[in-house]
């Protein structure tokens, strides 16, 4: 489970969200390029952006909104673009560089590929994830 509270201007998004999973509990803040990070109980953690295009923080949806958001890739005739993220796995923190693509498939629908990994990603108007295969579904 995640709950984010987040805040868009047309040139940022500032987030700060909780998330519950099997024997841990995470609270992370985005800021710019900046991405602070505490297992609670367990340890916290800062990563700097650095060369990447994003951060993709494991197992939350709101980060798969950074590059629709940013590139508008829910406006129709949208092009599929490939990114490099820095890729944050939960709850170890560890952090690798990730290729990721993202193809939209109309509808608000956008195809995520990293590696072998395919999923299909719902967005609601706004460009926020509303479902993600296989992962998570918003409750409103």
């Amino acid at each position: 489970m995640e709950i984010a509270h987040v805040v868009t201007t047309p040139t940022s998004l500032t987030a700060h969200g909780t998330q519950i999973g099997v024997g841990y509990e995470l609270r992370y803040v985005l800021a710019d390029r900046r991405l602070d990070v505490e297992v609670v109980g367990v340890r916290a953690q800062s990563f700097e952006l650095a060369d990447a295009d994003f951060f993709d923080l494991g197992f939350s949806p709101l980060f798969n909104s950074l590059p629709v958001l940013r590139d508008g890739l829910l406006a129709d005739g949208a092009a599929a673009r490939d990114y490099v993220m820095s890729w944050v796995a939960v709850p170890d923190l560890t952090v690798e560089k990730s290729e990721q693509r993202y193809e939209p498939l109309g509808q608000r629908q956008i195809r995520f590929v990293a590696g072998d990994y395919r999923a299909v990603l719902q967005f609601d108007t706004d460009g926020f994830v509303e479902s993600y295969e296989g992962l998570a579904t918003r409750v409103r």
